[in-house]
Order: C-alpha cells, then structure tokens, then sequence
C-alpha cells in the first residue's frame, strides 16, 4: 500500500496527547518519521511512540517548555542530531504547530500570568518555531497551525484563547505569503468540540453534551483522527495548491 509521506520528517508539537497524538499518529501511519514534543506529559509521549512503533511507524519524543522562546533553539539543536540519526539529514518536510494549554477562565478571573503563558504557547511558540525551523524545512514543505474555531467565533468563556488562536490564523496568511516563493504551503486548521481531555469537564454535563451535538450539523463531538485526516491531506502533496487558508474541521458547528 503506497504512503502519501513515505520518507518525510515531521515536527508535531504537543503530540503526547488529545488532537497533536491523533495528528502524529496519522502522519506516522502515512509514512512520515515523526518527531513530537511533549512538555509534561512524559508517559503520554511515551505511549503514543510506542502505538506509533508498534504500528510500524517510526517515531521519537522531546521534551520542550514551549511557553519558554528560549528552549526553542535548543529543541531544534537536539532535532537535528535525532533525525541526523534516523534519517541522515537534518531537513524537515512538515512542521505541525499543536501545542496548547488549557483555555478556560474568562474575564474577570484572568491574571496577566494566565494571558502571559496563554499567549507565549498558542501564539508566540509557533512564530518562533517556524523562525528556527525556516533553514531545516524543504523547500516544497508544509506548515500546518492548529487553531480554533473559537478564533472566529470568540467565546466569552475563553477570551484569551480566542484571541490567540486569532493570531494564528493573521500569523498563517503572513507566512503563506512570505513562503510562497519557496512552495512551503502554509495553512491552519480549525476544529470545533473535539472528545479529548482538554474539554472532559464539560462533557460531564449530559446537558452541554445534547446543546453542542445540537449545534453541530453532523450531530457529534469530533475525534481527534478527524483533525488529523486534514492536517494529513494539508502535509500530502495533493494538499500543493492549498495555502494561505484557515479550514474549519467543526461538523459544522454553528453554521
């Protein structure tokens, strides 16, 4: 069976868990070498290497405090020995910018700590990821930024994360424009309610849960291997023609 990323290197952020785990996973099963970081979530990471090795798929996990700008060098510095090691060369076919933190506190409970860590993970690390990433990533590449549908639909409940996730989609038509001229697509994904543990709070009320699937028009929260299947189409080269664009993966949440 052929595999759309047979022989490509792949950077998932925050791939120990929830979205960035179905993501790394699928670009494993497509054949990519996929390296993810985790931050705290070491035995995660751990497992989601040992499903993707256990798949046959190739894949390793670094740690990386992504609210720090400073360790970002460093990460791609052990990058580069790593898939030196596995694939001989230090270059990077795709770039997946996942990682986030927890979103929830609204206005007037937000401290300038929260919108500080907040922001330096959702909107600083990917521009800064990127920055390192320009001299490793293939010309003909792919970036993929995971943002929300909360970025156009802002949630009072989550007006920081709203706004965050705003940046990466300006930050995603920016780079698209800049990158063009190397053929480096650049899009973001944007999902709705997706079933991982970021949101299991809220899926404890069965009254939340019957109000959101109403709202949704496929009538079901999203799994992460559905965000995932988009990303792979973006990181294929059947996604060649498609830059610049922020595409929500929801079900239609809202329409």
């Amino acid at each position: 069976m052929s595999k759309p990323l047979n022989g490509k290197a792949s950077l998932v952020t925050g791939g120990s868990r929830g979205i960035g785990r179905g993501i790394a996973q699928r670009l494993a099963e497509d054949g990519a070498t996929v390296a993810l970081t985790y931050n705290t979530s070491r035995q995660g990471a751990d497992e989601t290497v040992a499903a993707i090795e256990g798949s046959g798929g190739r894949a390793f996990a670094l740690q990386a405090d992504l609210a720090d700008a400073r360790a970002i060098p460093a990460l791609f510095d052990l990058l580069d020995r790593e898939f030196d090691e596995r694939t001989g060369s230090k270059t990077i076919d795709i770039l997946v910018n996942n990682a986030g933190n927890s979103g929830w506190g609204g206005l007037a409970d937000a401290t300038p700590e929260a919108w500080d860590t907040m922001v330096a993970v959702h909107a600083r690390a990917p521009f800064f990821l990127v920055q390192s990433a320009l001299g490793r990533l293939r010309d003909g590449g792919r970036i993929v930024n995971v943002s929300s549908g909360a970025a156009a639909r802002a949630m009072a409940a989550v007006p920081i994360y709203s706004m965050a996730k705003a940046a990466i989609n300006n930050l995603t038509h920016a780079l698209a424009i800049e990158l063009g001229d190397r053929r480096i697509t650049v899009n973001a994904v944007a999902p709705g309610w997706v079933r991982t543990d970021m949101n299991a709070a809220v899926r404890e009320s069965a009254d939340m849960v019957k109000a959101i699937e109403a709202d949704t028009a496929l009538g079901r929260f999203g799994e992460p291997a559905d965000i995932a299947a988009v990303v792979a189409f973006l990181a294929s080269d059947d996604g060649r023609w498609v830059t610049g664009q922020v595409i929500e993966a929801s079900g239609g949440y809202k329409l």
